[in-house]
């Protein structure tokens, strides 16, 4: 019975990453109809947390102003801060050096984990399993083409992106035993959004009315809000309190194989032989990662 449990949380974390994989093409066909990366953040927060706080709001605040700035925290490292400086790592590196540096976030959480809680040491096999994952992963995005493009303010972007999400991963596991799923999420969601406001004080711009009733703008928006965010980060919240933090953090590494695959299935694009290894390698490290010994 525990098995067939962690087998249905880790098929969770998989739907979830791999609703996150499509998101790159969705995004992409807004920002061709004239939307900016923070306009396209700010929408889909707007809608996901609309809908969050409509189905669950008898408890709006924290128990204490110190879970109230963790939840802020959250906010700003799963939110705001980490779509600005990912989105704006592409528009400055390339999205090899993005995505390698960006997807290398299960790693970086797991160091940080071991630093934060003594009691959570590095295990020898999850530092193999992670290596394994992270070489199979970059041997995907690579697609046997190594060309190293150094970018130091777009890789620094991307790396400060890497850093948001894993440190987003850190406070989930502070909060994730004393709250529900539900109430993080849609706190998440208002903290992104609260963050996110400044940005507009630099740059006062948002699309029109008619821009976004479009029927393309519109469903893509729809798909992002309710399906990408307020789903999938409600799903990977819960993921996260029953796996455990290195472990759902692990499927992150299945992220560029899911945009792959999708791309195959919409764009017809071609499934390679590094694809196909990369891939393999992701599951055996994984797979290892997972061991307790």
């Amino acid at each position: 019975m525990i098995k067939n449990k962690e087998l249905l949380y880790h098929l969770v974390a998989l739907f979830t990453v791999s609703v996150w994989g499509t998101t790159y093409v969705a995004s992409k066909v807004l920002i061709t109809n004239g939307l900016s990366p923070a306009q396209i953040f700010t929408l889909r927060f707007i809608i996901a947390y609309s809908l969050m706080l409509a189905m669950f709001h008898k408890k709006l605040l924290a128990d204490n102003i110190r879970d109230e700035l963790l939840f802020a925290a959250l906010g700003i490292t799963g939110g705001s801060m980490y779509f600005l400086t990912e989105n704006t790592a592409l528009g400055v590196s390339t999205a090899t050096n993005v995505s390698l540096i960006v997807c290398s976030c299960p790693l970086v959480a797991s160091i940080l984990i071991s630093i934060i809680y003594k009691s959570e040491h590095f295990k020898r096999m999850q530092i193999l399993g992670s290596l394994i994952a992270l070489a199979g992963m970059a041997t995907v995005v690579l697609n046997g083409h190594f060309v190293l493009h150094l970018s130091p303010i777009g890789d620094a972007l991307a790396f400060g992106a890497c850093l948001c999400w894993a440190f987003y991963s850190v406070l989930m596991k502070k909060v994730s035993n004393r709250y529900s799923s539900a109430f993080i999420t849609r706190k998440t969601f208002f903290y992104g959004l609260v963050t996110i406001l400044p940005y507009y004080i630099v740059k006062p711009d948002f699309p029109s009315l008619q821009l976004l009733m479009r029927q393309d703008v519109l469903a893509n928006l729809l798909f992002l809000g309710c399906v990408a965010s307020m789903l999938c980060y409600l799903l990977w919240t819960w993921c996260i309190n029953k796996l455990g933090v290195v472990k759902a953090s692990n499927w992150i590494y299945f992220n560029p194989i899911t945009t792959i695959i999708f791309a195959w299935i919409v764009l017809g694009e071609e499934i390679t032989v590094y694809f196909i290894s990369g891939a393999a390698l992701i599951l055996v490290g994984m797979y290892i990662a997972d061991r307790k010994a």
